[in-house]
């Protein structure tokens, strides 16, 4: 299973960051994920396990000015994680999570057009990750946070 729903949304310093916003970007990341989990679990466990790839962020582990709720958020995404992962491992349930940075689509390119675009992840590159992840070939690791930063 995996886990992709999400969103951005910048802010101003903590101080001035409405609780209503930060609340919202917290449940854009956060709600659908424990929702999606929460729901496939029972089916991996009736199964004899599988694997869940959780999405999380660079800016989780390296946050910037402005983005304290996404940060936040996607912190929380990965704490979500490393508690499946000791949670269900005695069901054969893996957990693992990447951290994107800057991801090149077409909406980042226009927000962003003076940056060195060629430095971003791809999400041809980052759905390879997720791939193996998911797969057999990972079936040793669980409970980790994966860095897929692209070229920056």
């Amino acid at each position: 299973m995996i886990n992709l729903v999400g969103g951005f949304a910048m802010g101003g310093p903590v101080h001035e960051t409405p609780i209503d916003d930060f609340e919202a970007i917290l449940r854009l990341n956060l709600r659908p994920t424990y929702l999606v989990t929460a729901a496939a679990l029972p089916h991996l466990v009736a199964a004899g396990g599988g694997s869940i790839v959780f999405t999380s962020s660079r800016a989780s582990v390296s946050p910037f000015p402005g983005a304290a709720g996404y940060a936040t958020a996607k912190a929380a995404v990965t704490a979500l994680a490393g508690a499946v992962a000791v949670e269900y491992k005695k069901h054969g349930v893996r957990a693992n999570t990447v951290l994107p940075s800057v991801i090149d689509t077409p909406a980042n390119r226009a927000d962003q057009p003076d940056a060195d675009h060629g430095r971003w992840v791809t999400p041809e590159e980052i759905a390879r990750v997720i791939a193996f992840l998911a797969g057999d070939d990972s079936a040793p690791t669980s409970g980790a946070s994966i860095p897929v930063y692209g070229r920056a």
